[in-house]
């Protein structure tokens, strides 16, 4: 089955694509993942796009699209993937389509997650990673034990990214509401999305990710 993940920043995507990912043993193709790892790596790419994300704004077309065409046709995905980030504008959906079209292939569902605007901005604003090793926290709904610092690396404090600032966070959700909620339009057209609540728990949102697929639902 390949699945698109669609939802404003911070609604859970990468948390649920990940376990449905790993029950179904499906590949996760996470372009923020990918994005990020350029980054690190202060690739020609990785530099352009970090000047992009920090402003809050969305990576070109060419390079999503050309990042995407590569990952989806890697061996681990052939079988099956879950999209998260991407396609987050029309543009991008046709160039998704025409993709695997031109493979043999389809798009089977896009599930949608939405969340109350003031849940997404407290939710990405307590967001903290730690600067060696990037393992991810977040101050209101998984602190470190200690409250800032990483349980690998105890002397180390966590740091918040530049991304995830208040005003940054809000600029995301604005650019997302103007560039990437049509999608919903646009696949709803096709008959392809299916709605998942996603302002509960993890467990909860799991739960109404499961029945919207119609898959048999695992703990998380």
């Amino acid at each position: 089955m390949r699945l698109v993940l669609l939802g404003p920043p911070g609604v859970g995507k990468g948390t649920q694509g990940r376990h449905l990912a790993r029950e179904h043993r499906w590949a996760l193709i996470s372009t923020g993942e990918m994005l990020r790892e350029a980054v690190a790596r202060q690739t020609p790419l990785g530099y352009e796009a970090r000047k992009t994300m920090e402003a809050g704004l969305l990576v070109g077309d060419e390079v999503m699209i050309g990042l995407v065409r590569e990952r989806s046709n890697d061996a681990d995905a052939r079988e099956g993937f879950v999209l998260d980030g991407f396609p987050r504008t029309v543009p991008q959906a046709d160039a998704l389509d025409s993709m695997l079209q031109a493979r043999g292939q389809r798009l089977d569902a896009v599930l949608g997650f939405d969340a109350p605007r003031e849940e997404l901005v407290r939710r990405l604003s307590a967001r903290r990673e730690c600067p060696v090793c990037k393992r991810a926290y977040n101050l209101a709904t998984a602190p470190p034990p200690d409250g800032g610092h990483c349980d690998d690396h105890p002397d180390t404090l966590l740091i918040q990214r530049e991304d995830d600032s208040e005003a940054t966070v809000r600029r995301r959700l604005e650019v997302y509401e103007a560039q990437t909620a049509p999608l919903l339009e646009y696949y709803r057209g096709q008959g392809r999305l299916r709605k998942v609540q996603a302002g509960g728990t993890v467990a909860e949102v799991y739960r109404s990710l499961a029945e919207a697929l119609g898959c048999r639902e695992e703990s998380v």
